[in-house]
């Protein structure tokens, strides 16, 4: 079975390298070389990163004469933003019951409320 575009989106950015290559297409369209600039690995290895992001839909090449600029697909993070936001409120709401019921406990003379 296939992953789901969300599994491929989380497995892609689950490499530290790739998360900052992200990070430095949310800036602006950059080169193989140019992406590759500060790291210590290959070429080729920056090309397989590249190969994962596209992959999983973060980031699209095109062709601008001899250059082929790597561009950051952002509408992909709101896929994740969207599963993201559902569990923070769920667990939002789980914290406010307890703040309820904490609430409504008697207080002991001597402890901190």
């Amino acid at each position: 079975m296939a992953p789901d575009p969300l599994s491929r989106v989380f497995s892609a950015l689950a490499d530290p390298l790739r998360r900052d290559m992200v990070a430095r297409l949310a800036s602006g369209d950059a080169t193989v070389n140019e992406l590759a600039a500060p790291y210590d690995v290959t070429l080729q290895a920056v090309s397989k990163h590249l190969k994962v992001l596209q992959e999983a839909g973060l980031v699209s090449r095109t062709r601008e004469a001899q250059r082929r600029p790597v561009h950051l697909e952002a509408e992909v993070f709101e896929l994740m933003t969207t599963w993201i936001e559902r569990y923070r409120r769920e667990a939002e709401q789980r914290y406010r019951r307890l703040d309820d019921v904490l609430r409504s406990m008697p207080h002991e003379e001597g402890r901190p409320s």
